[in-house]
């Protein structure tokens, strides 16, 4: 029983949060990015911490990290870093299934990989990992680092994050620009989340248009 109440206590909250900082189709243009988004040179892509992956498709968050990461590339607005590096901002994404809860394995170091090579119609990346993400907590109970079955709440869609780069956890803050919607982080040819953050950055690099008297 406690534990069915607390799945539902997590739902109701999550139903609460997620609608007022949910990016739509109606107000994804209007929001004006900050400065220190539109000046950011470098950015680290990473798989939320707190994401496991799914049993039946074990590399789905490691495949949309891959895809925002290539879809960037194209971009070529901001240069890619690895993690340990130091980078202007930080995404974070997680992919969901439709459902706000599923069985997913985590620990073992499941989504870390040894290096990068990527390359896209007109970019080639690659890369040697060196160091940790900004969210690996040394302090973490050494079972809880072993590959486990974790029975997982959270969206039940795909979620990309922007965030300010930090020495710490850049979590700590609010995300400056979310997008969330089911496959958006796959690419239909272009990764839809990519997308409507660039769309983002345009608009809030367009000057405003003078108050008539």
């Amino acid at each position: 029983m406690n534990s069915r109440l607390s799945l539902v206590v997590l739902a109701v909250l999550l139903a609460i949060v997620f609608p007022f900082t949910q990016i739509t189709a109606k107000d994804k243009n209007k929001a004006v990015l900050p400065d220190y988004v539109l000046r950011a040179e470098t950015v680290l892509v990473m798989i939320d911490p707190e994401a496991g992956e799914p049993l039946d498709q074990p590399a789905a968050n490691a495949a949309a990290r891959d895809n925002v990461e290539k879809a960037l590339l194209e971009w070529g607005r901001y240069r890619l870093v690895l993690d340990g590096q130091h980078s202007d901002l930080v995404i974070v994404i997680r992919t969901g299934n439709g459902k706000m809860a599923r069985p997913t394995i985590k620990g073992g170091g499941i989504d870390q990989r040894g290096g990068v090579a990527q390359s896209t119609d007109t970019t080639v990346r690659i890369g040697v990992q060196r160091g940790q993400n900004p969210t690996s907590n040394p302090t973490m109970d050494p079972m809880d680092r072993q590959p486990h079955i974790s029975n997982e709440i959270g969206p039940s869609e795909d979620s990309f994050e922007v965030y300010m780069g930090t020495a710490h956890d850049p979590r700590d803050a609010r995300p400056v620009w979310r997008y969330i919607k089911k496959d958006c982080l796959k690419p239909s040819p272009q990764v839809p989340a990519v997308e409507e953050f660039r769309k983002a950055v345009i608009n809030s690099q367009k000057p405003s248009a003078p108050k008539t008297p």
